[in-house]
C-alpha cells in the first residue's frame, strides 16, 4: 500500500471515525434516564477509558505496523484460534455497523425534510423488520465506498472537508447553548448517585468508538511511530473536551427531567425559541455520519485484506490496486454484503445483532 498519510491526516480520520450521530442521540438519552448534569463526568470517564484503549492501539501499531489491527495484534501475540475468531467479530460488526450508520442516515434525512422517518422508505409485504426496503442508504454505502476505492489520499481530503463542516456544527451548538445556558438548571447536580454516572458512561462509550480505524491505516502512513500516536492521542483527546463541552451545553439549556431522550438537542433549542437550529443539528447528525461511512469504508477493506493475507478467507481478497493502492476486492465485497443486509433489515433488527457482535 502507498504510504501517503500524516499525522494531520490520521487526526482528522480519528474525527471522522468518532465524532458521528451518537453524540446527538446518547446525551439526551443518558442525561434523562440515568445521570443528569453528570453526564458530563460520564463523558469523562468514558474518554478516560477509551484513551487506555488508544495507549494500547498506539504501542501495538508502533510495534505492528500493518492494516490488521486488532485481527494482526492477536495473531502476533495469541495465535491463530483468536485471530480466527477474531476476524469473523470484525467481519460481522463492521458490516452491521455500517448498515446501522447507513439506515440511520436515512431516517435523520427524513427528519431534515419534515417528514417522518420512514417515509423514504419502501413498504413491502414482508415479515415486519424486514418489509422496508431502503434504497437510499444502499446508494450512500455505495458512493461512500467508491470514494474510498478511488483514492486514500482523495478521501482524506474529503473527509477532512467534512469533519470541518461537523466542527463547525458542533461549535454553533456548544456556543448557542452555552449563550442560553442557566446554572439552576444543573440542580441536583447528582440526582442519580455516583451508579447512574458509571451506567451512563458504559452507554456513552459508545460515542467513542471508531478510533481504532486509524491503526488499520498503518501501511498507509508515511512515519507510523510518529504519526499514529499524533494522530490517536490527538483526536482523541480533543474529541473528548468537545463531548464534554457538548454535554455540559446542552444540561445547562434544560433541566435533565425535560430533556428530550430522542431528539435532545432539538427540542432543547425550541425552548429557548431557536426552532431553525434542529436543521443544523440535523445536517450535523448527517455529516457525521457520512464520514463515518467514508473512513468506516476505508478500515474495513483494510481490516479484511489482512485476513486474506492469513489465508482465513481467500488470498484474492488481499490484492491491492496497482494504481489506486487500494484493496478494491475487499470493499466490493463488504459494500455487496452490507447494502443487502442495508436494505431489507430495520434498526432494531440491527440493533440486536450489534449487541450480538459486542
Amino acid at each position: 500500500m502507498k504510504r501517503c498519510l500524516n499525522w494531520w491526516d490520521l487526526t482528522w480520520f480519528g474525527f471522522g471515525s468518532v465524532i458521528g450521530a451518537s453524540i446527538f442521540v446518547l446525551t439526551g438519552q443518558e442525561a434523562h434516564f440515568h445521570a443528569g448534569p453528570t453526564i458530563i463526568l460520564s463523558y469523562v470517564a468514558s474518554g478516560l477509558s477509551a484513551m487506555l484503549s488508544v495507549f494500547c492501539y498506539t504501542e501495538f501499531a508502533i510495534e505492528i505496523p500493518v492494516a490488521g489491527g486488532s485481527f494482526a495484534y492477536l495473531k502476533v501475540e495469541l495465535g491463530d484460534f483468536a485471530a480466527f475468531i477474531t476476524a469473523g467479530n470484525i467481519l460481522l460488526e463492521s458490516i452491521i455497523g455500517s448498515v446501522a450508520v447507513a439506515r440511520a442516515w436515512t431516517s435523520y434525512f427524513a427528519s431534515l425534510l419534515n417528514r417522518p422517518s420512514n417515509s423514504l422508505r419502501i413498504l413491502t409485504n414482508l415479515k415486519e423488520g424486514y418489509n422496508l426496503l431502503d434504497p437510499i442508504a444502499d446508494a450512500v454505502l455505495a458512493i461512500a465506498s467508491s470514494i474510498a476505492m478511488a483514492s486514500t489520499r482523495k478521501t482524506s481530503l474529503l473527509n477532512w472537508i467534512a469533519s470541518a463542516v461537523n466542527t463547525v456544527v458542533i461549535l454553533f451548538v456548544i456556543i448557542a447553548g452555552f449563550a442560553h445556558a442557566e446554572t439552576a438548571n444543573l440542580k441536583p447536580f447528582l440526582p442519580f448517585d455516583a451508579k447512574g454516572v458509571f451506567q451512563a458512561a458504559a452507554i456513552v462509550y459508545f460515542a467513542y468508538e471508531g478510533f481504532d480505524s486509524i491503526a488499520t491505516m498503518a501501511e498507509k502512513t508515511k512515519n507510523p511511530p510518529r504519526d499514529i500516536p499524533l494522530g490517536l492521542l490527538g483526536s482523541m483527546s480533543i474529541i473528548t473536551v468537545i463531548y464534554c463541552l457538548m454535554a455540559l451545553s446542552l444540561s445547562m439549556m434544560q433541566k435533565y427531567t425535560d430533556i428530550d431522550p430522542d431528539a435532545a438537542y432539538s427540542v432543547a433549542f425550541q425552548s429557548v425559541g431557536m426552532k431553525w437550529a434542529k436543521y443544523l443539528v440535523a445536517v450535523g447528525a448527517l455529516k457525521g455520519m457520512t464520514t463515518v461511512l467514508l473512513v468506516g469504508a476505508l478500515s474495513q477493506a483494510r481490516y479484511t485484506a489482512h485476513i486474506a493475507r492469513a489465508h482465513m478467507i481467500p488470498p484474492w481478497f488481499a490484492l491491492v490496486h496497482p494504481k489506486t493502492g487500494t484493496p478494491i476486492n475487499t470493499t466490493l465485497l463488504i459494500t455487496i454484503c452490507s447494502a443487502f443486509i442495508a436494505l431489507f433489515s430495520s434498526l432494531d433488527v440491527l440493533a440486536s445483532l450489534l449487541s450480538f457482535t459486542e
